[in-house]
């Protein structure tokens, strides 16, 4: 007699239940990941350590692209220091307020058990855009008015 396969059966290795752990991995595992990067640029000043990733950008055509700056800045951040931070990358740390509340957003979303996305519509990626590429350029203008801007 031929066993007939049983449409019901699943093997035990492919059972779609999830364990109660499961959901809180990736969140655990993120904190885990920016918490070692800020203890790194914490303790490293990026301005004095070698290790860091250098621009590309900036190497090739000597210009400071709108990231330049970014991890000296949080660097100046973590130490309390606002205003040295907002010199090397005032777009990144004006930027701080909306990027946490669209995770503070999401963050709720997720303890209410409804769905978590970023809602953002073109018009703000767009607008999002403009304001990053006027800001590359307006930071490397030989103009005393827009020299703060630079790193």
């Amino acid at each position: 007699m031929l066993h007939q396969p049983n449409a019901e059966f699943t093997p035990p290795l492919l059972k779609t239940e999830h364990p109660s752990y499961r959901p809180f991995v990736i969140p655990l595992v993120s904190l885990v990941v920016l918490a070692s990067g800020a203890l790194i640029l914490f303790l490293f000043n990026p301005a004095q350590s070698g290790f860091y990733p250098f621009c590309i950008f900036h190497r090739i055509t000597g210009l400071h692209c709108p990231g330049c700056g970014c991890l000296r800045a949080i660097h100046q951040l973590l130490h309390g220091d606002i205003a040295a931070a907002f010199h090397y990358n005032a777009l990144l740390i004006l930027s701080f307020p909306l990027l946490l509340a669209q995770a503070v957003r999401i963050g709720i979303a997720k303890m209410s058990h409804q769905p978590a996305r970023a809602r953002i519509s073109p018009a703000w990626i767009w607008a999002a855009l403009a304001v990053l590429i006027l800001f590359g350029i307006l930071r490397n203008l030989p103009f005393p008015a827009f020299a703060w801007l630079a790193p």
